[in-house]
């Protein structure tokens, strides 16, 4: 019972609360004082410069209450404001008291002053020395806004920048103070001395570079996005570098203000969806790993068209424009091919936004932009009509030759392999085959429709196992680099000895299979040439000039589309034999008609003698030549 009440009593008994003491006055006068210092140095010179102004107000009161000042000659005091100047200059300038005269009391008092002003001064060369090392250490790492308008943005940092510099520069030849901004999380300096190690002419354009995060919106804001031309978002060098590029579309996508298109890269597809829902229909975004594979098959297919397409997608010689000729409007589009001097015309783009590549030679062309290929838009504002005639009785009558089913062997594995057969099994003729050897990866095929494949593991580097393989006797090669086990050099190092046994294998031989192989940096394509390989594909340089292009003119993402993509028309080097007669002297004009009058659009032609340089694009109609039976007509066609 007792205890019963002993707990009831210490159940009922409160629990003493807590009290906290209010800060004083001192606490809030330093809080206060803190929360001044927090602005900086513009702050601290501002302290100094009241501390300074009490010191020698102070003084000069002083001093005139006490008239220990001695009298100048003219025998009259000085006033407040002519002691508060003299006291400033003693506080300021050590070496005013040596002159001084007067009573001791007056010594002691100015050098008392004096050896207060030493501190002051001492402090406030200091203070500004300071806030002028942090001045210039912002400025080192790239913090200040840009003043730039109509200006190219790159937003991230991989080994595609310097190739894409490389070509706006380029693209800028014809602008005035063109200049180009690069925001990336990297040191501002080593950004600098890379690009300036690595492009060797810019051309007039300016680069700027400052170091910021593309995901921060306060890092954005560095590059005046609102100013901007264009913006480019690259994936930067990571392991899983898409989620990167996607929050960077997000960021600019917060500023409702930006009104410049963005192109950017993905290195997964399937991330390609999420990026193009975040993105908008302000984005073009490019599917790095289709976009490659697509042409390694393509180069594959036709000897040379890794180069053609280089020349369609490089600012360098001749690219794709959109131009309205309303001359044209009642003619149809083998007119049209016609119609120019130095212009191929190559498709029509409809209002709508939709372009054809090689639309049927009936059509007409009406309101249609049309899609041409030219050395430069200057070009394109005083078109010169055709001055070459068209030779009929030169025209060949030989019949195109149908596609058999084709021996395809792929060395080496890697994310992008899966693309690519995908791609190589809608080209092939069916009855096709496919034969896999790689020493790396796990191989997962894709379900095939015209090819039927073969899977093997050996070691791709042994000269006898690639002997093995009866290469003679294939119709394609394509070489895969191990980019997703190995680093960049040591699988561009193990592709180019595998592309040297190869070479060997094949030798000097007539009618062996077309070689094409992939790179990954752009320095190891001279090592490649060595091995006489028939086209290297840089996948970071294609990419570099598709976003470089892309971003001048966002409505070439249709024309890429229709190039790339096997059910639109596609790039193909076939014998001029069955354009032109040969050993017959003709026209290009007359290459033109031949191949229109078979529902193709001529683009050039190879003279195969010449090697990689007899490679033409886009030459004028009235250029005549003499056709052997080795030489190629480069067109588009549908199949």
């Amino acid at each position: 019972m007792r205890r019963r009440t002993t707990q009831s009593i210490a159940a009922s008994t409160p629990t003493p609360r807590r009290t906290t003491r209010a800060p004083g006055r001192g606490a809030r006068l330093r809080y206060w004082f803190d929360g001044t210092m927090a602005h900086g140095t513009p702050a601290l010179v501002a302290w100094l410069a009241l501390v300074t102004l009490v010191l020698i107000t102070a003084f000069s009161l002083f001093l005139l209450v006490t008239q220990w000042a001695p009298a100048p000659e003219e025998g009259e005091r000085p006033g407040f404001f002519g002691q508060l100047f003299t006291t400033l200059m003693h506080a300021l300038d050590p070496g005013t008291v040596a002159g001084d005269t007067g009573s001791w009391f007056f010594l002691v008092a100015m050098l008392v002053l004096t050896i207060a002003g030493l501190f002051i001064v001492s402090a406030l060369i200091g203070v500004i020395a300071a806030g002028i090392d942090n001045r210039l250490a912002d400025l080192r790492r790239g913090r200040s806004l840009v003043v730039e308008r109509d200006h190219t943005v790159i937003l991230g940092w991989s080994d595609t920048v310097f190739a894409m510099l490389r070509e706006l520069s380029i693209a800028n030849e014809s602008r005035k103070r063109p200049a180009v901004v690069v925001l990336a999380d990297r040191d501002k300096v080593e950004m600098e001395e890379e690009i300036r190690d690595k492009v060797d002419d810019l051309r007039g354009t300016r680069v700027v570079v400052r170091s910021g995060s593309p995901l921060d919106l306060g890092d954005l804001r560095l590059a005046s996005l609102r100013e901007a031309r264009s913006i480019i978002v690259l994936s930067p060098d990571d392991a899983d570098p898409d989620p990167g590029v996607i929050k960077t579309l997000l960021a600019l996508n917060h500023d409702t203000e930006i009104t410049a298109p963005v192109v950017a890269e993905i290195r997964d597809p399937e991330n390609l969806e999420a990026a193009r829902l975040v993105g908008g229909d302000r984005s073009i975004v490019l599917d790095k790993q289709e976009t490659v594979a697509r042409l390694l098959v393509q180069s594959a297919r036709q000897s040379g068209a890794a180069a053609v397409y280089t020349e369609l997608f490089d600012f360098d010689g001749d690219e794709i424009y959109f131009h309205l000729d309303p001359r044209l409007a009642g003619a149809t589009y083998s007119e049209a091919v016609l119609a120019y001097e130095d212009v191929s015309v190559i498709g029509l783009a409809t209002s709508d936004g939709r372009v054809r590549l090689n639309p049927p030679s009936d059509t007409s062309v009406g309101d249609a932009e049309l899609v041409v290929v030219a050395s430069d838009d200057s070009v394109l504002t005083s078109t010169t009509a055709r001055k070459g005639d068209v030779d009929a009785t030169a025209v060949s009558t030989a019949s195109v030759v149908v596609e058999r089913p084709s021996q395809i062997l792929v060395l080496g594995w890697n994310s992008r392999a899966t693309t690519v057969l995908r791609e190589l099994d809608q080209y092939s003729a069916p009855g096709s085959s496919l034969q896999i050897v790689t020493e790396l990866g796990d191989p997962v095929l894709p379900p095939l429709t015209n090819l039927t494949a073969t899977v093997e593991k050996v070691r791709t580097l042994d000269r006898a196992t690639l002997a093995g393989l009866s290469i003679i006797d294939l119709d394609q090669v394509i070489v895969l680099c191990y980019s997703d086990d190995l680093d960049v050099q040591h699988a561009d190092a193990r592709t180019l000895v595998t592309l040297l046994h190869l070479r060997e294998i094949v030798g000097g031989r007539t009618g062996g299979p077309t070689v094409v192989s992939e790179m990954l940096d752009d320095r190891n394509r001279a090592l490649a040439q060595v091995a006489q390989v028939d086209d290297v594909i840089v996948s970071d340089e294609i990419i570099s000039l598709m976003l470089s292009q892309l971003s001048e003119n966002v409505r070439l993402a249709a024309v890429f589309e229709d190039l790339l993509d096997a059910d639109g028309a596609e790039v193909y080097l076939r014998p001029a034999g069955g354009y032109v007669q040969v050993g017959v002297r003709a026209t290009y004009a007359t290459v033109v008609a031949a191949a229109a009058a078979r529902g193709e659009t001529a683009l050039g032609y190879r003279i195969t003698a010449d090697g990689p340089a007899g490679i033409v694009v886009n030459p004028a109609k009235s250029r005549t030549f003499t056709i052997t039976e080795d030489d190629l007509v480069i067109v588009l066609a549908d199949d």
